[in-house]
């Protein structure tokens, strides 16, 4: 088997190495970016947009652009993505497109759902539980620099990824956890979850992790929402759900621990 193409290989390598494996045996045509950051935005601004929830008691959702900065970080971010998820899969979406809209536009909408709810401050921290690919928790660190984030990542392989991304776009403030989420014995300000199996057994766990007033962060389905208000019981305040644009039942839901 090429050494590119052994798992267990890239799973024990150092992180430094694991990158230069990856870089060195893929075709060239992979090396080359699949969209621009012109592209990138285009694709955003769905989720960027100003939004009105329809309920006169709530305001809309301001609308918010995104710098040229950001679409940079985030071709650059798209790039490692799809060179790694040649070799390691990260994510079952493949399309680039797809990926923008799909993840990067997701996760960003749920950024801006969680500053307009007030979760964000200075020296807010927050935990992504089961980030993967790194979803939504780096474009949440990109949408706002300000927060210290912890990527819990059990699988040692997506943790090197999200580490070489870290790397990649020099981010500060931003530590990955390789190991489960019972383990990190810590409390964070916001607690986000996304697509993971078994949610209603990782939910409690999740709870666990948010400090005292502070906020968990679901990316569900509308069929789940029940489910998550029922899972964590009395202490906690359910928010609200902020339909997901250019998805199907998708939401951010939310909720504050007493």
């Amino acid at each position: 088997m090429p050494i590119h193409e052994n798992p267990l290989l890239l799973e024990f390598l150092p992180d430094f190495l694991c990158a230069s494996v990856v870089d060195l045996f893929l075709p060239c045509a992979m090396l080359t970016p699949m969209l621009d950051a012109a592209r990138i935005a285009e694709l955003l601004q769905p989720f960027l947009s100003e939004i009105s929830n329809g309920a006169p008691s709530r305001p809309p959702l301001p609308g918010w652009a995104c710098s040229a900065e950001l679409a940079a970080q985030l071709q650059t971010y798209l790039d490692l993505l799809l060179r790694w998820n040649a070799r390691i899969n990260l994510t079952a979406v493949r399309d680039p497109e797809q990926i923008v809209t799909r993840h990067f536009g997701e996760s960003l909408f749920a950024a801006r759902v969680l500053r307009e709810a007030g979760a964000f401050s200075s020296g807010t921290t927050l935990a992504d539980i089961g980030s993967g690919a790194g979803f939504p928790g780096i474009p949440i660190k990109l949408f706002a620099p300000e927060l210290h984030v912890t990527l819990i990542e059990s699988q040692n392989k997506k943790a090197t990824f999200l580490r070489e991304v870290i790397r990649a776009l020099e981010l500060s403030h931003i530590v990955v956890h390789c190991g489960r989420a019972e383990d990190w014995a810590h409390h964070a300000s916001v607690v986000t979850l996304r697509a993971v199996e078994k949610f209603e057994t990782v939910l409690p766990v999740a709870a666990q992790l948010v400090a005292p007033g502070g906020t968990l962060a679901l990316l569900i389905v509308e069929s789940q929402t029940e489910a998550a208000a029922r899972g964590l019981g009395p202490g906690w305040d359910a928010e609200f759900g902020r339909s997901i644009p250019e998805s199907v039942g998708r939401q951010v839901w939310m909720a504050r621990r007493n």
